[in-house]
């Protein structure tokens, strides 16, 4: 009996070593159960994460972000050159067109003493000089007023600005004609001539003989170069200091200001601060545009 016994546990003991070396696949069927998984969840899972990153990137719902009119801006050139032709009168830009574009900082809101639009009371005395005067000094400066000649804008259309500002005053002059400016330039004015053409061949001569360019109030930067919205219209107030505006160059009073970064600057000057109107009159300049600015100005005193 005890022969027995023994036998019996040591065979007992032999199929309990043997079913714990026996692993979780038992069948063919658990084997093809198990190979496929092992490609299939490998294979989900990194699908998975592909498209949760590339949903990252994608535009809200709803966003024309990608769409063609969002980036054709993006894609367009940093600038364009464009040819007037001076004979044509729809080429050249209207005095309201001026006016919005470049004369607007100032006389929209009569920043340092400039004329405000339709203001008769501050036009009476300038009118009574007469157009020829009034052409004279846009387009060689006066005062704070930068030299307005030699431009974007030619010397017909500045002085086609003067016209519309007087007018919306009460003046009665004739809007300069591109074809009567050309001829009055190219001969001498005679006493019979239109009082627009020869104002227009007078000042035309004055411009080139005496006309200087204004200096900057600081140097640029090293690498820098001058934005044009800044030339032609920041400098306006920034170049001397108009209206308490920070002068380019001047440390101590960009010191406060520079310490709120150039995206706090750019969003005062997009929306205007105190006397500054939005966008520093120049309607259609955009954010880069005021950024670019900006950036210059503060480039200048570090």
């Amino acid at each position: 009996m005890s022969d027995r016994a023994t036998t019996s546990h040591e065979h007992a003991d032999d199929n309990y070593h043997e079913a714990n070396h026996e692993g979780p696949i038992r069948t063919v069927k658990q084997l093809i159960i198990a190979v496929v998984l092992a490609f299939a969840v490998p294979i989900a899972i990194i699908v998975l994460l592909v498209v949760y990153i590339d949903a990252q990137n994608k535009p809200a719902a709803g966003s024309d972000h990608l769409s063609a009119s969002a980036t054709a801006p993006r894609l367009a050139p940093v600038g364009m050159v464009e040819v007037k032709d001076a004979a044509n009168p729809g080429a050249l830009k209207s005095g309201e067109q001026v006016y919005a574009a470049q004369c607007v900082a100032c006389h929209a809101s009569g920043v340092a003493g400039a004329p405000k639009l339709g203001d008769a009371a501050a036009w009476g005395p300038r009118i009574k000089q007469g157009y020829e005067l009034l052409l004279a000094s846009a387009l060689k400066g006066k005062g704070v007023m930068a030299a307005q000649g030699a431009g974007d804008f030619g010397d017909v259309e500045i002085g086609r600005a003067v016209v519309h500002m007087a007018n919306a005053a009460g003046a009665k002059f004739d809007e300069p004609k591109a074809v009567a400016a050309t001829a009055a330039a190219s001969a001498p004015p005679t006493e019979s001539a239109p009082p627009a053409a020869d104002a227009a061949a007078k000042i035309a001569a004055a411009s080139q003989a005496a006309a200087t360019p204004v200096p900057s109030a600081a140097p640029a930067t090293q690498g820098d170069s001058i934005p044009a919205l800044y030339t032609q219209a920041c400098q306006v107030c920034h170049a001397t200091g108009v209206a308490a505006a920070p002068k380019l160059g001047d440390k101590a009073a960009w010191a406060a200001r520079v310490g709120q970064g150039v995206d706090k600057l750019t969003q005062s000057a997009i929306a205007g601060k105190g006397v500054m109107p939005p966008r520093g009159g120049v309607a259609t300049a955009s954010d880069a545009d005021i950024k670019a600015v900006v950036a210059y100005m503060v480039n200048a005193v570090k």
